[in-house]
């Protein structure tokens, strides 16, 4: 059977995967928790109810995890988390998804101790690489990236003096070689690079891509992969990265209730310290002063910019207001230096302002408050007024503890969550939750998508329903089903911000359109509130929990709300068929290089027709093509060995009202055929091997004789983008079947 003839069967058709049924012990069950948080890159993990509580639990269930498997060497890592707490997580969650991944190719125990052990420090020599390389507010230049190489390399210089282990030093040490062997530096290259530095790679590119930094926003999962796709063979183990796509493609639960019966309950002292002295870490204190949950919330929902900076001029506080004004997300900003550039902060004069004129400095060196009307680089790179007030900080003994940057939007124009909250003010009500109803979400969420592709910003669409909620009214009635119902809505608008909107869709279904938002935040919000309702006791169910489904997707090229609606709705059947109560996120998001700028030429026999690749095998190329349809409700007419046929209807806006505007049908022709090769690598007695799909699309009208030419050509533009979009290709410079190998990319790194 043909990878195509996949597209046959029902769209999102998969087994659904049995729940562990054991309860784990309270300690396994924090770490699947914070095994779930690896697809949210471990933000927003603080409950809605004790933002601080869930902050310093999440604190001791991981310092739990690397006691439990370094034993003593856990003052190594903890010494990287003193010098960089950023860097020291995503090492934890580098470390906790290679041991899901190696139990699931099935390594032996002391395989998989070494690539843990090396996971979990292979970043260790971070603690030797300058503030101003470390916590640099920006991308990094070459230098700099030498630097950070050099930091790799003292990783495996501090390991010699305290592990006699090969393994570990031998994968750490190799944890930056390409696979090619074109990076120098390195002995090894090829497969003669130890199989746990090529993993550790690959999971480490994977994390940091999906992780907000400053100057860029976290990738989508999907958008990652084809990037992974586009190095293999250069930079990563082409094998390699396949069978992590089919590991991130498969239900990973099971695999995460090993991982965490692994180190919780298989590790034991002697085995954590078989290259180690065991040493003991004492419990942090939980804070629980209840002025300081008021302090958080009041943070968090101020329309003002609030930044607290130290006497060190790092960034410890980047509340939502900042988000919204500068575009740049908090998790990317804690502990980096701050400087007026990076908001490239211009004086009364329009003049660049110089870093001794920046107003915290200042407010750092006087002691004294400042305010002054600046011009900052807001959100989408436009130039914003704004007010700004710098507060120095100081300790009752007369210390400077930092300052309080503050500020105000002065540029008198509303903004477009203001308008977006205004509309969800103005929302007709779902008169059981509050939230608004399914017409009023209908109606809106045209608008909503309108307004954000005009401003070119994200916009992100979440998808939840109840698990097994019939069993819940068939048990203890409808009033106790509709008490659930009211639960699942607050904690739903507990968690969103200002500008998002919550509507019942139906029964126990909800969406939440979210403003100004990407995959990655769609996600963390998503998973704060699964989890806030799996903790929920409910009174009507007799101290009983409940769980949700949820499915996010963000807008991308091509979108129409239709298209964006059934991909969340795909998203969801996922998660529930995957074993329920988790979060699943489909599309590459809006960030599409060239999937937006189509060229479309008007031929004679065809309307359009264009030559794609994109850098994935066909079995992935499939799947995408599979959404596509489903998505576009496509009607498939015919399925070949590597051909569809299909047709697609393209709906006219609702907004509009003109009688020529009836629906236009277009035929969809696509034909996909996988190019492998590969060619010898200097470095290595290995091939170098690499797989990528080339597409040819051609898109007619359904109708040989249609007149409106000019109208079928912007629809036929909105088919090839969308397209383009679901597949992540990009048009085919190279038509000659012998193409040679793309060049190496640059290295992904945290």
């Amino acid at each position: 059977m043909s990878d195509l003839s996949l597209i046959q069967t029902d769209v999102g058709n998969g087994k659904a995967q049995t729940p562990v049924d054991a309860p784990l012990e309270h300690g396994i069950q924090k770490l699947h928790n914070l095994l779930a948080e690896l697809d949210s890159k471990g933000v927003g993990r603080e409950t809605a109810s004790s933002p601080e509580a869930g902050r310093s639990e999440t604190a001791w269930v991981d310092n739990q995890l690397i006691i439990v498997r370094l034993g003593m060497a856990s003052s190594l890592f903890v010494a990287l988390r003193c010098r960089s707490a950023a860097v020291a997580a995503h090492s934890l969650r580098v470390a906790l998804t290679c041991s899901a991944w190696g139990l699931k190719l099935g390594l032996t125990p002391g395989d998989l101790d070494a690539i843990e052990v090396a996971a979990l420090l292979h970043d260790l020599g971070m603690v030797g690489v300058p503030d101003s390389v470390l916590l640099k507010p920006g991308p990094l230049t070459r230098d700099e990236l030498l630097i950070v190489e050099q930091g790799r390399r003292l990783a495996a210089e501090i390991l010699r003096h305290a592990c006699a282990e090969a393994k570990v030093l031998e994968i750490v040490e190799h944890v930056g070689a390409w696979f090619d062997g074109s990076k120098g530096g390195y002995r090894l290259s090829g497969r003669e690079i130890p199989a746990g530095a090529r993993m550790i790679a690959i999971v480490n590119a994977f994390d940091s891509m999906t992780t907000d930094q400053v100057y860029r926003r976290a990738m989508s999962h999907e958008r990652v992969m084809q990037e992974l796709f586009a190095s293999a063979g250069s930079q990563f183990d082409p094998n390699l990265v396949e069978q992590f796509a089919e590991f991130r493609a498969g239900d990973q639960k099971p695999w995460r209730d090993k991982v965490a019966q692994r180190w919780l309950r298989g590790l034991d002292a002697e085995t954590a310290n078989s290259y180690w002295e065991l040493l003991a870490t004492e419990k942090p204190r939980a804070t629980t002063e209840t002025a300081r949950w008021f302090e958080r919330k009041l943070l968090e929902n101020m329309h003002d910019a609030v930044m607290f900076i130290d006497a060190g001029m790092r960034v410890v506080e980047w509340n939502r207001g900042a988000e919204r004004l500068t575009g740049i997300a908090a998790v990317s900003m804690m502990e980096r230096l701050w400087s007026p550039s990076l908001l490239q902060m211009q004086n009364e004069k329009g003049e660049w302002l110089a870093e001794q004129d920046c107003p915290v400095r200042c407010a750092l060196q006087s002691q004294v408050q400042s305010l002054r009307r600046l011009t900052i680089s807001g959100r989408g790179g436009r130039s914003i007024s704004v007010d700004v007030h710098a507060i120095p900080v100081t300790a009752a003994d007369g210390g400077v503890l930092g300052a309080v940057l503050l500020m105000h939007d002065a540029s008198g124009e509303t903004s477009l969550e203001q308008r977006c909250q205004s509309l969800y003010e103005r929302a007709t009500k779902d008169p059981l939750t509050k939230v608004a109803n399914r017409a009023e979400f209908d109606r809106v969420l045209e608008m909503f998508l309108h307004a954000h592709k005009e401003h070119h910003v994200a916009c992100s669409l979440i998808m939840c329903d109840l698990d097994r909620f019939k069993r819940v009214n068939d048990t203890y009635g409808h009033q106790a089903g509709d008490e659930v119902i009211q639960a699942l809505a607050n904690v739903l608008k507990g968690v969103c911000r200002a500008g998002d909107l919550v509507a019942r869709y139906g029964g126990e279904e909800f969406v939440v359109l979210c403003a100004d938002c990407d995959n990655a935040q769609a996600v963390r919000l998503a998973e704060q509130a699964r989890k806030t309702l799996a903790q929920m006791q409910h009174g009507c169910l007799s101290g009983q929990r409940v769980t949700a489904s949820f499915g996010v997707t963000e807008v991308q090229p091509g979108d129409t709300p239709e298209t964006m609606l059934r991909r969340a709705d795909r998203a969801l059947l996922m998660a529930k068929q995957q074993g329920r109560d988790r979060v699943v996120q489909l599309g590459g998001g809006a960030d599409l290089d060239g999937a937006d700028s189509a060229n479309l030429p008007a031929g004679v026999s065809a309307f359009v027709e264009q030559r794609l690749v994109t850098p994935v095998p066909l079995w992935v190329a499939v799947e995408k093509l599979r959404g596509f349809i489903a998505d576009h409700r496509a009607k498939v007419l015919h399925v070949g060995e590597n051909h569809v046929a299909m047709l697609v209807q393209i709906e006219k806006p609702k907004r509009s009202r003109r009688w020529g505007d009836r629906p236009a049908v277009f035929r969809v022709d696509v034909k996909l055929d996988e190019e492998c090769g590969g060619q010898a690598s200097a470095n290595s007695a290995q091939p170098t091997v690499w797989a990528r799909t080339r597409i040819r699309v051609t898109i007619a009208p359904e109708k040989s004789r249609e007149r409106r030419r000019d109208q079928l050509l912007d629809r036929a533009k909105e088919v090839l983008t969308s397209f383009r979009s679901y597949l992540m290709a990009n048009q085919d410079e190279q038509t000659d079947s012998q193409a040679p190998c793309r060049e190496p990319s640059l290295p992904w790194t945290p």
